[in-house]
């Protein structure tokens, strides 16, 4: 089973790096969306990926240690049963639909800052 989501390349902290997990699919893409107000850069660079089952715990582990603590950053990424949402320090992982678990990742997304209008990853 293979996983989507986005990674923004600004959330990475200076010297972050994901090593060593094999992301597939590609699309790289920049746009000006950034909440500046927020301390985020106007201009965003998307990194569309996939990444297949087995990686996903790896993945969501060398997230937590590699994205900036400022800035209200996370990423996401998800399968058609299951979501994945990771910020500095913290992994969220829910069955997709729980909205539960859901309220809680955009919780803790305010609670670091998440602008309003960002805590929109897929249901």
């Amino acid at each position: 089973m293979w996983l989507t989501g986005t990674l923004i390349a600004e959330s990475l902290r200076v010297g972050g790096t994901l090593d060593g997990i094999a992301l597939h699919d590609m699309r790289i893409s920049r746009a000006d969306v950034g909440d500046v107000e927020a301390g985020q850069p106007r201009t965003w660079t998307f990194l569309e990926f996939e990444v297949s089952d087995d990686e996903t715990q790896r993945l969501a582990e060398a997230l937590q240690e590699a994205l900036d603590a400022v800035g209200g950053w996370y990423c996401d990424f998800r399968s058609a049963d299951e979501t994945f949402v990771v910020f500095c320090g913290r992994i969220f992982r829910y069955p997709r639909g729980d909205t539960t678990r859901r309220a809680e990742a955009e919780e803790y997304g305010r609670s670091v800052g998440v602008p309003e209008a960002q805590l929109d990853w897929p249901i």
